[in-house]
């Protein structure tokens, strides 16, 4: 009996699926387990793996190709086995193994990945003015329900793929990008006309995706603008947009506010130096100041719970746990794994566990569920020549760190000059939430950390 190979869900966020590579060729034999082939998703590079055994009967994807989530990209059976020629679409199997999952609580780190902690809803003034029982007769997976709550959209106007129209969380997104894209002023619509550009591509800069004249006109300038010599361009795709939709969200939708402070490292660094060989013969690895310094923003968040914090709805959720996302530069764009319990791991085990999410970050490797449930994240340039810098916000967290160099400066001390290593923080923080008093607070408590750092060793 032939059996489908489906397109997984591999994250909440994820729609649809870069096929990188296949590992088996058609005729192939198949062992459970065995990695069939690689994707990209809107976070990472990932194998997936066989969950059947048999023939590679049929490849419906190539390199390159990208594929919706669910979708049958071929088959595996015995020898012989008869099996479409072009693509299926959706898979059932993979259809009910959603929809049984959506009818369930949502997953932990999907909720707070989402800055959800209450799976209940309330209907809000402004969400579709839609009734119970019209709901009820429209067929339509859990999944696209709370997207279209979430989207603000009505069920009713979104044409379903599935089996007599039902409507699922894909069709409601799809439905919700093309709305947002023709969102547009009348003199916009009119220019677009007139030069001959559509508006489907075309990023609105007005208040939910609205597109005034000038977007019309500035990608129009760019569509006639020729490409320098030896310039090439490259799409906006995977992990790279993933990152530039997230920051335009986070800016548009967050008021940021950025607190800086300098921190005198003198202690920072003498402890580092008596720590290096116990910790080194201990992990293998060495530590460094990112280390430290995330001990010492998890131990000051545990001391000030209101900067660890995320927004959902008209609720604030006080995070119980202390998850630290780490900002990893990888080839392809920026990766955040997360260090989940910082504040209860010493700096030997904070040591090995950044070495090792970030050599998986930057290898492409690291698991979705590594890059989830993160409530408060450190991003660190120190290594490079940048005193300070304003981090965006890496939602639905409510604060980010900002670290600079360390570089030594002239600094009064008692009543005298002297040259001390100094480092800049700068604390971005989501100001409908966070309060500039708490936020000052925090950065106080974690430049004191910082400055007699072993008392984090207690």
């Amino acid at each position: 009996m032939v059996k489908e190979i489906f397109m997984p869900k591999l994250s909440s966020t994820m729609e649809v699926g870069t096929l990188l590579q296949w590992f088996k060729n058609e005729g192939d034999a198949v062992a459970v387990g065995e990695p069939l082939f690689e994707i990209m998703t809107d976070k990472i590079n990932i194998e997936v793996e066989s969950y059947e055994e048999g023939i590679l009967l049929k490849k419906y994807f190539e390199e390159d190709d990208e594929v919706p989530i669910n979708h049958v990209v071929g088959y595996i059976g015995e020898a012989g086995e008869q099996v479409p020629d072009s693509p299926p679409g959706e898979s059932g199997a993979a259809k009910e193994e959603e929809d049984v999952s959506d009818s369930r609580q949502p997953q932990l780190e999907d909720l707070v990945q989402q800055g959800i902690t209450d799976t209940t809803s309330e209907r809000t003034a402004n969400e579709p003015a839609e009734t119970e029982a019209t709901a009820e007769k429209l067929r339509a997976t859990p999944a696209a329900r709370r997207a279209a709550r979430e989207e603000n959209v009505r069920l009713a106007e979104v044409p379903g793929s599935g089996p007599k129209g039902r409507i699922h969380q894909g069709d409601v997104m799809a439905f919700t990008s093309s709305h947002t894209a023709l969102k547009a002023t009348p003199l916009a619509k009119k220019v677009a006309e007139a030069e001959g550009v559509d508006l489907k591509e075309v990023s609105g800069t007005g208040s939910q995706g609205k597109i005034y004249r000038a977007d019309v006109e500035g990608v129009k300038q760019i569509a006639s603008s020729p490409v320098e010599a030896g310039g090439k361009r490259v799409k906006l795709e995977g992990i790279r947009k993933v990152v530039a939709q997230r920051t335009l969200q986070s800016k548009t939708t967050a008021p940021h506010v950025t607190l800086t402070t300098e921190v005198d490292m003198t202690e920072a660094i003498n402890l580092r130096k008596q720590l290096l060989g116990p910790i080194e013969q201990q992990t293998g690895f060495r530590v460094s100041y990112t280390e430290i310094i995330l001990k010492a923003a998890a131990y000051s968040l545990k001391m000030h719970p209101h900067i660890n914090v995320a927004l959902e709805g008209n609720h604030i959720i006080y995070h119980e746990e202390i998850n630290l996302g780490l900002a990893v530069a990888a080839d392809n764009g920026l990766l955040v794994p997360v260090v989940k319990n910082a504040d209860q791991k010493g700096l030997a085990a904070l040591t090995a566990e950044c070495k090792r999410l970030g050599k998986a970050a930057r290898e492409n490797k690291v698991k979705p569920e590594e890059m989830s449930g993160g409530t408060f994240t450190v991003s660190n340039l120190g290594m490079y020549a940048i005193d300070a810098f304003t981090p965006v916000i890496n939602q639905p967290e409510s604060a980010i760190l900002g670290v600079g160099r360390i570089n030594e400066k002239p600094v009064g001390v008692n009543g005298a000059i002297e040259l001390r290593p100094m480092m800049v923080l700068s604390l971005s923080f989501d100001h409908r939430v966070i309060d500039g008093a708490p936020a000052a607070a925090f950065l106080t408590e974690l430049k004191e950390a910082l400055e007699q750092p072993f008392k984090l060793l207690a």
